[in-house]
């Protein structure tokens, strides 16, 4: 089954408990949220551990949340603690993910790889192909939302999917219904999405959409 995650990146901040109900109400399955340090990608988020205790205590959904940054080693704990329920971090970005993906299942949380567009597959190394619970490919530049989508990531996503048959393939980047069905084509079964969701009049009836 396709699996829907709202960006959060795309949520009213200043009410984001409220947004992240609104998500649960409307249907959707993970809360997606990106952890931005200014540094790794061009902008800063707010999504703080203590942002993500705020979060699990509004709502039942797993939590997704996305490392995007330098040295992710050293917050994965931090955050893990707080009540993610997924992590993961960029491959581009870690000194040896192994460790980290060793460290997160450690502390009982399943562990993702992103790449961005740049990456190539053949960059994961093996043992991380078959250790990891989730491949997250960046289906646009990391850093800001409302990007439109690059198709010349699917082939990654079929690699993926043909390389790791048990694990979760996500994709995030300029997801809406049309490329939905092309991501699902491909072997994705998590989705990301964030404008066109929360800017949606009907998000039940836009997570649906994702779904067909």
């Amino acid at each position: 089954m396709m699996l829907v995650a709202p960006s959060l990146l795309a949520a009213d901040f200043s009410r984001i408990e409220e947004e992240a109900k609104r998500c649960e109400k409307a249907g959707a399955d993970w809360l997606h949220a990106d952890v931005m340090d200014g540094k790794f990608v061009p902008n800063a988020t707010k999504f703080t551990p203590e942002v993500i205790v705020k979060l699990r205590k509004a709502t039942h959904l797993p939590l997704d949340v996305h490392l995007m940054t330098e040295k992710p080693e050293k917050f994965a704990e931090d955050y893990a603690k707080a009540g993610a329920d997924v992590i993961s971090f960029h491959l581009e970005a870690c000194e040896n993910p192994a460790a980290l993906v060793r460290k997160i299942h450690s502390l009982g949380k399943k562990a993702g790889i992103s790449i961005k567009p740049a990456t190539p597959v053949g960059k994961i190394p093996k043992q991380l192909l078959r250790e990891c619970d989730l491949f997250l490919v960046m289906t646009v530049e990391p850093g800001k939302g409302g990007q439109s989508f690059m198709p010349s990531m699917l082939p990654k996503v079929k690699l993926l999917r043909m390389l790791c048959p048990s694990a979760r393939v996500e994709v995030d980047g300029g997801i809406n219904a049309d490329t939905a069905k092309k991501c699902a084509a491909a072997g994705a079964d998590v989705l990301v999405t964030g404008t066109y969701l929360f800017e949606s009049g009907d998000m039940a009836a836009a997570i649906e959409s994702l779904r067909a």
